[in-house]
């Protein structure tokens, strides 16, 4: 664990050394803050007329959904920029196994996704104080577990995907196509088929989180289900790390 932590800390601190860091975090907290004033705008509206008080579900959704975009850039140079520029080779020779390495790699990109995903917690905070009744905290944490899990799968196909390539932008527009498949596409023949519906649903992103954790749902098939796709993505990526090894 503990090579695990010194390449998450130092991943952590090439987000911060970049643009990158500071691009992805204005791309995610602008669009919140302006649908945070939105949703807020217009419950006092709706509140004059006896309608329901805001809750954070939607902006947990917004989130997630900006991950889907901004996932790659986060993850595509993990270990693609690393065999690049041949830093991978002496990490290689180093005395850290090789998923070590991977989940160090994903350790990063994910502490640094999780701190975005802390700041948000203002906004429910601010909701709790000014509206009454209070908020339901049990349905806003199981949203915001389904915001940490969605987060931690899709960061560890992406950091799998960023370990088979040698080109960053080429992992970026692989890992990009991945996410919109499983968030928009994988489930949307759902509807024609006679039979086998249920299993695309369940295949999707989108249903587990959407239908089920944001709105206050915890289901041990859901939890299931984005642990194995984190499982899946070290896997990937530890296993295409042993191959350059071995060539």
């Amino acid at each position: 664990m503990r090579n695990v932590w010194i390449i998450a800390k130092r991943e952590l601190d090439n987000y911060f050394n970049s643009p990158l860091a500071y691009v992805v975090a204005f791309a995610v907290l602008l669009p919140m803050g302006i649908y945070f004033s939105l949703i807020v705008w217009v419950s006092a509206q709706q509140a004059m007329m006896g309608g329901s008080p805001p809750d954070s579900a939607p902006l947990n959704w917004l989130f997630v959904f900006l991950l889907i975009f901004l996932g790659p850039a986060l993850t595509m140079r993990l270990l693609s920029d690393e065999a690049r520029m041949g830093t991978l080779e002496l990490l290689l020779t180093a005395p850290v196994r090789d998923f070590e390495l991977v989940t160090g790699k994903w350790l990063g990109a994910f502490l640094f996704v999780m701190g975005l995903a802390a700041l948000t917690l203002v906004y429910p905070l601010i909701i709790n104080n000014y509206v009454e009744p209070r908020i339901d905290w049990l349905a806003t944490l199981s949203s915001y577990l389904g915001v940490i899990l969605v987060s931690a799968a899709l960061l560890a196909l992406g950091a799998g995907i960023s370990a088979i390539f040698t080109n960053q932008f080429a992992a970026f527009f692989v890992t990009l196509g991945l996410f919109f498949f499983l968030w928009f596409m994988v489930n949307l023949p759902a509807g024609y088929l006679p039979s086998g519906g249920d299993v695309l649903n369940y295949l999707s992103v989108s249903t587990h989180f959407s239908q089920s954790m944001n709105n206050g749902a915890i289901a041990l098939g859901d939890i299931v289900y984005y642990l194995s796709l984190t499982a899946l993505g070290l896997f990937i990526g530890t296993t295409a790390i042993e191959i350059r090894r071995w060539r």
